[in-house]
């Protein structure tokens, strides 16, 4: 399906004049519900309901209100408010370009692609290439449904791009906010985290390694119920805080990574079968089973629910099928998770008052988590 324009406009710079259409760059795919009446199952309708007067009021004797103090409000006609906002315009006229990097991401509010109207394929591929040579992005104004924006345009791709950007006293000053500046350090702590952030180091951004799993989740339920099937609510899953000692637990994750890629077979099954071929002995692999799995875990001795249990070792299965993991490499994931589950249980203060039973938010579960892990 081709993409629609929400808007068009004019990029100007100089005397330079770009005619050009904006289309939505992306948008919430989030799931959305709406509230039913559970005895008839009808869809509700929102009402606006004045406590004082106990009635519901229509829309039409609704006015805007702005509180100047505690339950204290001026009022403002439709045509008040429409008289203080700014002549329309549909120029965005560049004032500066600045380095990327100097613009915080935190201004960035919403993002628009921008494609050449009529007439303007050539300034704007000429504006697009300059500002991609000159490693700048350009800050302007522009007038969005009466309203004043600031907007900043970046060279992506080969095109344009425009997002509307916060204005400076839209943002929290970061100075609020209690940051641990009082914590101190210890020794080796620094180096330790930059040794673990190397070795999760990707020279790229991929967005499509990353999904909404809760909204997976929620449409295979859709799904389900749809179909009649019988459901069983799970309870949530609930990540319970740990308190580590920091430098144990960075060491323990740099050997964990280490012993990822010098991984040993575990000692609860049969580590290969044999075949003959030609008469020569050839030694296979034998994937992970189910068995040997639960009883890494049971060597930790912290005792794991069986539906998490089971629930961690599809993940782990699909992962390897996914990225085509060799059978090593599965089974040193498996020891990392022994090993690390045996360190949670050598030491009380990582429960808390949590009961021995091992929570499922503890364990990787899912072939994502098993990725990161």
């Amino acid at each position: 399906m081709a993409a629609r324009a929400v808007s068009s406009g004019t990029i100007s710079f100089g005397l330079v004049s770009i005619p050009i259409k904006l289309y939505t760059a992306a948008s919430s795919g989030g799931i959305a519900f709406n509230f039913l009446h559970n005895r008839c199952g009808s869809r509700m309708k929102q009402q606006q309901f004045c406590p004082v007067c106990e009635e519901v009021v229509q829309r039409s004797d609704l006015v805007r209100g702005y509180e100047f103090a505690k339950n204290q409000y001026v009022r403002f006609e439709n045509d008040e408010l429409k008289a203080l906002e700014e002549e329309t315009s549909r120029v965005i006229e560049l004032e500066e370009f600045v380095p990327l990097e100097k613009v915080d991401p935190v201004y960035f509010e919403k993002t628009y692609y921008l494609g050449p109207d009529k007439g303007g394929d050539k300034a704007y591929r000429l504006l697009a290439d300059a500002m991609t040579e000159s490693n700048r992005v350009g800050l302007a104004k522009y007038v969005m449904r009466g309203k004043e924006a600031l907007v900043l345009i970046r060279a992506v791709q080969g095109g344009l791009m425009l997002h509307t950007m916060y204005y400076a006293d839209e943002v929290r000053d970061f100075d609020d906010i209690d940051r641990g500046q009082t914590v101190t350090l210890k020794d080796g702590e620094l180096d330790l985290a930059v040794r673990l952030i190397d070795e999760l180091v990707s020279k790229e951004f991929h967005p499509e390694n990353y999904h909404d799993e809760y909204k997976a989740r929620v449409l295979h339920l859709v799904e389900q119920k749809v179909e009649g099937k019988e459901v069983t609510a799970l309870e949530p899953q609930v990540r319970q805080s740990q308190v580590v000692d920091l430098m144990e637990a960075l060491k323990a994750s740099l050997e964990k990574h280490d012993g990822t890629a010098k991984a040993k077979p575990a000692r609860t099954a049969a580590r290969t079968r044999k075949a003959r071929v030609t008469g020569a002995e050839v030694v296979t692999e034998v994937e992970v089973t189910f068995d040997e799995f639960r009883a890494a875990v049971d060597e930790s001795g912290l005792e794991v629910g069986a539906a998490e249990l089971k629930k961690s070792y599809n993940g782990l299965t699909s992962l390897g099928k996914r990225k085509k993991l060799a059978a090593a490499g599965i089974r040193g994931k498996v020891v990392n998770l022994r090993k690390d589950l045996e360190v949670i249980r050598s030491d009380p203060e990582l429960f808390g008052n949590a009961p021995k039973k091992l929570k499922a938010a503890r364990i990787p579960l899912t072939a994502r988590d098993w990725e990161r892990y």
